[in-house]
């Protein structure tokens, strides 16, 4: 034993390393297709096929996940919408490039609007909530428009530890409930998905409802509007809606299913310091720090 501590203080003293440390090969630093390489079944959660909107347009699919921690009224009045099939032949009638694209029924006077049926025709604002038990991925870096920023349930969300409050994000991809200068005139009949850069001044003055988790490319190559705000100023440019269903009235062998990365996971945790630390051999750079909404929330086909 005093010998092997002889010798090593040799080393230390010569300024030398022992021949050992010189074999050993440096570890890979972590990506994000090692992460979910070393994921395990625990790391997935199923989405639920009663929180899973299925919406077609031009023969494409588009699965909207519903948000019920922060929606919970939006999320059941968009159910009984889908179940209705009220939003089948409707139109996507606003492309706006670099922002939204935004679907609905155009008629501008509200009696020739399609009827609600057993939907609510108004709802109170869901803005944001208390915080409660929720689980929390923070994200370590400053944020312009929340103390702080993370994931919960596979939302980005903002916070206010202090107020005890929390609210979903404007990232690409989220879904939202248009509303008109009333804060209550919302009922999820009429919808938009964020489909540029985030416009996170949104956050909290409209009722986010969920999340495209897949299709986006089904929308975002869609003709701009050329009218105001992008809508679109003729009927005859409208997109229409083929059918919006919800996954569970779906035949079992037409049910679309998805798992997506658990954002509570160890793995989702080393997934965001895989993308803050970008140390792939192209960046030169690597910045050490992230925006919420930079970081991908992994969605797979389970086998």
């Amino acid at each position: 034993m005093r010998a092997a501590w002889t010798l090593s203080l040799l080393f230390v003293l010569a300024g030398l390393r022992p021949a050992v440390a010189e074999d050993s090969p440096a570890p890979e630093p972590p990506t994000m297709g090692s992460v979910l390489a070393a994921t395990t079944a625990a790391d997935w959660q199923a989405v639920d096929a009663d929180d899973l909107l299925v919406m077609t347009v031009n023969g494409k699919q588009v699965l909207i996940e519903l948000a019920d921690d922060f929606a919970p009224r939006h999320a059941d009045n968009i159910r009984k919408l889908a179940t209705q099939h009220y939003f089948d032949g409707l139109k996507i009638m606003r492309v706006q490039e670099n922002y939204v694209v935004q679907w609905g029924d155009p008629a501008e006077e509200e009696t020739a609007r399609r009827p609600l049926g057993e939907a609510a025709a108004k709802l109170p604002a869901e803005f944001d909530r208390a915080w409660g038990t929720l689980p929390f991925a923070a994200i370590p870096d400053r944020d312009a428009y929340a103390d702080q920023t993370g994931f919960t349930h596979g939302f980005p969300v903002g916070r206010d530890a202090q107020a005890e409050r929390g609210w979903l994000l404007h990232c690409y991809a989220m879904v939202g409930a248009g509303r008109g200068n009333e804060a209550d005139s919302s009922n999820g009949s009429e919808l938009y998905v964020v489909s540029g850069h985030s416009p996170r001044h949104l956050d909290r003055n409209i009722t986010l409802v969920g999340r495209v988790i897949e299709g986006m490319e089904a929308l975002t190559v869609l003709p701009r509007g050329t009218g105001p705000l992008g809508f679109y100023e003729l009927p005859e440019q409208y997109v229409p809606i083929t059918s919006v269903r919800l996954a569970s009235t779906l035949p079992e062998a037409e049910r679309p299913r998805r798992e997506r990365l658990r954002t509570e996971s160890p793995a989702f945790a080393r997934l965001i310091e895989a993308r803050r630390h970008r140390m792939e051999p192209w960046f030169i750079h690597p910045v050490g720090r992230i925006e919420v909404c930079n970081v991908p929330i992994p969605v797979r086909t389970p086998q």
